[in-house]
């Protein structure tokens, strides 16, 4: 809500409403750089980065938003629009967090006016990619979280009887994004401004300190990295949508259960797709479905997004007899009468991490 809140104090809602809604007509965009740098887009973003908790964390310039709140509104404004005329982001700070598995994600701390920057195209290009993007996609957009896609999984479940699912895992993904092919993907899904695509073009490819200049991927820890990473992966969302589960049929049906009919008498696979970033699995009826999924979805990967699989942990997984997992917890199909249901837990390393931390709170 208080994101709402902010587009109103900055008159920016009717805006991103339009735009929502011009792009849900299918109508694109050549004249989106002069929305960029208006004077209230850059204000509103100025905001949001402000309320942003890594907001103090230096880039390479050792500056933090602390250092930009001393300008006046009109100095801000002049700031982004100057370093904008003739665009080159300053270098992209490296830094290392572990994850779960004791491996090490890399991260790209962009300084902080390149933040704002970041934020301002944020801003305008999210309501148009919006309108594109598929319903069951849940990381990185507004209004949707894990909890989601979680129960939207249960769901397929426990309503749909899908007991086989289609783990697959792509290979470092942020850092093999390729980039010719991002350009050509926010072309078709809308952003057609040239000076638009050259920004983001620069940002994706701001010199690394210390590694230099990449060729390919979106590091994590930018602004505009999670949108960019959606945009990449909605070609996949629609493809599997596509085959079964918004596959046009040459009579229209009043129920889902009549189109689920329709579909079988069909030669398409049938799947649904649940994805969190470049975390998703596909849920399907049988093992030998889930067999063609995988290697269809494999293929599709490769040939069309330019991304390899991780076979070693990319499995197909009867839930009846095994459990999978998922953003952080445990799936499974149990029996409960005549049906399966799908029961969930906390994945015992992230439980063992939560008993810990109630441990370290509890002696404060």
């Amino acid at each position: 809500m208080s994101t709402l809140r902010n587009w109103d104090y900055y008159n920016m809602t009717e805006t991103f409403t339009d735009l929502h809604e011009k792009a849900s007509q299918g109508n694109t965009f050549s004249q989106l750089y002069e929305t960029i740098i208006s004077r209230e887009n850059i204000l509103l973003a100025f905001r949001m980065i402000k309320t942003n908790k890594g907001s103090k964390t230096p880039g390479t310039d050792g500056k933090t938003i602390d250092d930009m709140k001393e300008l006046v509104e009109n100095d801000l404004v002049n700031e982004v629009r100057n370093k904008l005329q003739n665009y080159r982001p300053k270098k992209v700070r490296r830094e290392w967090i572990e994850k779960e598995n004791g491996k090490w994600r890399p991260l790209g701390i962009p300084c902080i006016l390149d933040r704002v920057i970041q934020q301002c195209f944020k801003q305008v290009l999210e309501p148009i990619v919006e309108s594109q993007f598929f319903k069951h996609s849940y990381g990185f957009r507004p209004l949707r979280s894990a909890h989601h896609a979680m129960a939207r999984i249960q769901s397929l479940i426990n309503q749909g009887q899908l007991h086989y699912v289609v783990d697959v895992d792509i290979k470092s993904f942020f850092d093999n994004v390729n980039h010719r092919l991002l350009k050509k993907q926010l072309w078709n899904i809308g952003i057609q401004d040239r000076k638009v695509l050259a920004c983001i073009s620069k940002m994706i490819k701001s010199e690394i300190d210390g590694e230099g200049i990449p060729e390919e991927g979106s590091p994590q820890g930018g602004i505009l990295s999670p949108l960019l990473s959606n945009v990449v992966l909605n070609d996949l969302d629609q493809w599997v949508a596509g085959q079964w589960e918004v596959f046009p049929l040459a009579k229209s049906y009043s129920s889902d259960d009549a189109r689920r009919r329709a579909r079988k008498q069909t030669n398409l696979k049938q799947g649904y797709l649940v994805r969190y970033a470049d975390d998703f699995k596909i849920l399907c009826r049988d093992g030998r479905t889930a067999q063609k999924w995988y290697h269809a979805v494999r293929l599709y990967l490769k040939e069309r997004l330019k991304l390899d699989i991780s076979p070693e942990k990319s499995q197909i997984v009867n839930l009846r007899k095994r459990e999978s997992e998922f953003l952080g917890f445990t799936i499974r199909a149990n029996k409960k009468g005549k049906k399966r249901v799908a029961h969930t837990g906390v994945i015992s390393s992230k439980s063992e991490k939560i008993k810990q931390e109630a441990k370290k709170l509890t002696f404060c």
